[in-house]
């Protein structure tokens, strides 16, 4: 029999149950990884460094990609799926995009979620001068620009912005 080789997947969790579900999974053996960054969150009466997840709902697994394994950890409560491809396998997620992270997590580098945005992408501005102002994304020369259309014009101009400022339309 050949030998089966670890791989990390991503799974879908409940709403609010990474951390439980993280733990679950560990008591049965499976190596987990839940990125959590710590956030200081202040109420009327204290502060207080709160743990959250980097990208809530889901959290990675290192496995075999073997039946009985996926079966064991879709039968975890709190697992509602694994995230699949387009033949519906559970999709592998490289490990380049996972050591790096994993690092930043473990020297507690300062971690914000970034949107995910690719060019060409219409996006608007959050925050700023421009905010509510709506464009398409574009890149060059490591910069990020909005690019502004009137259509009726046939005509664009580009602002140069800075990309933690936009969010997907």
């Amino acid at each position: 029999m050949a030998e089966l080789t670890l791989s990390w997947y991503c799974i879908y969790v409940k709403s609010r149950h990474e951390f439980k579900v993280s733990e679950r999974l560990s008591k049965l053996g499976i190596e987990v990884f839940l990125p959590a960054v710590e956030k200081l969150r202040k109420w009327k009466d204290r502060k207080k460094l709160v743990k959250f997840p980097l990208f809530p709902g889901y959290l990675f697994v290192n496995i075999e990609k073997s039946y009985e394994l996926i079966l064991r950890v879709l039968k975890t409560p709190g697992v509602v799926c694994f995230i699949k491809n387009a033949l519906g396998e559970p999709e592998p997620v490289p490990e380049e995009q996972i050591i790096p992270l994993k690092k930043a997590i473990e020297n507690k580098v300062e971690i914000d979620p970034y949107p995910y945005l690719k060019e060409g992408q219409k996006v608007r501005i959050k925050s700023g001068a421009l905010q509510g102002v709506t464009g398409i994304l574009k890149s060059k020369e490591k910069k990020h620009y909005l690019i502004l259309a009137i259509d009726i014009l046939q005509r664009s101009v580009s602002v140069r912005i800075d990309a933690s400022e936009v969010e997907l339309v």
